[in-house]
């Protein structure tokens, strides 16, 4: 069974789940979460069950988990009263990392303390490990005074985008960016990553940031998030 874990009005997840119905793939909301039948043993997948889609399913017959939703927000939980929806929320959240964490089939990505699809870094966390594995970035300086706002970085031009899904590349940009992708992938630890670039060219490129949770509609890329996902037999 694939697990597709997100927002129910995230129109991909549903999108992949249907392509996916072959491999038995079902959808996990926030909605579920609030339904009776979940039973989390540590380390003891024969006795703990989960709520997918409505059903309640024994935790081993699992076979990979896709997650597509950093946190539960308060958005996602209008089935709650609403003066108790920020605190169950974190209560959520916190629980689906001790989840995702205790499965021992494959989970991408593997969840953080405070992010379910990876590292939350901040822009200058990510900037760092970039420049520390020799990409080229734009110097980053943060004023901070009472009362002053943070403007966002403007960039001039069109950015380019490398997708990373375990080895494979994706991207119409030159080989080194997507090599340079690549590293910066496996040195945060994650098999689903975009990295963007100032521009599709290796010599003047500037890496620019990422996006945890990709773009997976494009049929080749959700084809290799599939082989991902079930090992090489999609």
């Amino acid at each position: 069974m694939l697990v597709v874990l997100a927002n129910r009005a995230d129109a991909t997840a549903a999108e992949l789940v249907s392509a996916w119905a072959a491999h038995n793939a079902a959808l996990l909301t926030a909605e579920d979460l609030s339904r009776a039948g979940w039973r989390h043993h540590p380390g003891i997948d024969e006795a703990s069950t989960a709520v997918i889609g409505g059903r309640v399913v024994p935790v081993r017959e699992i076979d990979a988990v896709l997650t597509r939703l950093p946190c539960v927000t308060e958005a996602d939980l209008p089935h709650i009263v609403a003066e108790d929806r920020n605190y169950v929320a974190m209560e959520m959240t916190s629980f689906l990392v001790a989840w995702l964490s205790a499965l021992e089939c494959t989970v991408i990505n593997k969840p953080r303390p405070a992010c379910l699809t990876g590292p939350n870094w901040r822009e200058a966390e990510w900037v760092r490990l970039a420049a520390q594995l020799g990409m080229r970035v734009r110097t980053l300086r943060r004023e901070c005074a009472p009362g002053a706002n943070v403007a966002p970085r403007v960039f001039e031009g069109v950015p380019a985008a490398v997708t990373v899904i375990g080895k494979s590349r994706f991207g119409f940009v030159d080989e080194t960016l997507k090599e340079q992708a690549g590293r910066l992938a496996q040195a945060a630890g994650v098999d689903l990553l975009t990295v963007f670039f100032s521009n599709a060219s290796s010599s003047s490129a500037e890496f620019l940031g990422v996006s945890l949770c990709p773009d997976l509609s494009p049929p080749d890329v959700a084809s290799s998030v599939l082989e991902l996902l079930t090992g090489g037999v999609a």
